[in-house]
């Protein structure tokens, strides 16, 4: 699977915004954009032109895909099912989006990051609904319970995951129950519930072209 090997702050600092790619770091003054606000490279400060409408929905599309970690043709077959499904074609896809494995796993605060949660649920390290699953990419439902394997529950990591859910929250329509170190997918969450600054009406009319 092709993935980005090189510098993810360059990301958020190319995109503007804070992509919380690098965990507990974006939360501090560390974070790159916080250091230095302005794009990459040596003509980073300078202000160019105006952007175009497809230079902006296409920004607006590589930002959605860098937040979640998804790839192209992942996130074309992501906005086809939205497309196919009842109501609005942008929330249908932020909403699968965010049925994720890895991302419903790093919204419970089992992990610092979606990086990190793509790493864990790899290695085997939670169930859904009492069975393994390794696979990321798969989505969860109504329902679904994801809880820690018991040989992965004393690991250091996951005592910093839940140190940081505790300082940034969990959603409301996820249930955290640390003591029996699980979590519940409650709801499909609704598009006022996701704070992130996406306007995803951009990638509906990019892919509409």
């Amino acid at each position: 699977m092709a993935k980005n090997n090189g510098p993810v702050c360059r990301l958020c600092r190319r995109d503007g915004i804070k992509l919380f790619l690098k965990g507990e770091r974006c939360f501090t003054d560390k974070c790159a954009i916080e250091r230095r606000a302005y794009a990459p490279g040596q003509h980073g400060q300078r202000s160019g032109r105006k952007p175009t409408e497809y230079a902006v929905q296409l920004r607006e599309k590589q930002k959605v895909k860098r937040i979640y970690g998804v790839l192209e043709r992942q996130f074309r077959r992501y906005f086809g099912l939205a497309e196919r499904m009842k109501g609005v074609t942008g929330e249908n896809l932020l909403q699968i989006l965010e049925r994720r494995f890895d991302n419903v796993v790093y919204r419970m605060g089992l992990a610092t990051s979606r990086a990190e949660a793509r790493h864990l649920v790899r290695h085997g390290h939670f169930t859904v609904n009492g069975r393994k699953n390794t696979i990321p990419a798969s989505l969860l439902k109504q329902g679904d319970v994801v809880q820690v394997k018991e040989k992965a529950r004393k690991s250091p990591w996951l005592q910093k995951a839940f140190e940081s859910a505790e300082r940034h929250g969990v959603p409301e329509w996820l249930k955290l129950e640390k003591d029996k170190f699980s979590a519940a997918f409650l709801a499909y969450p609704m598009r006022d519930q996701l704070t992130l600054p996406i306007n995803e009406q951009l990638i509906v009319e990019l892919y509409s072209k």
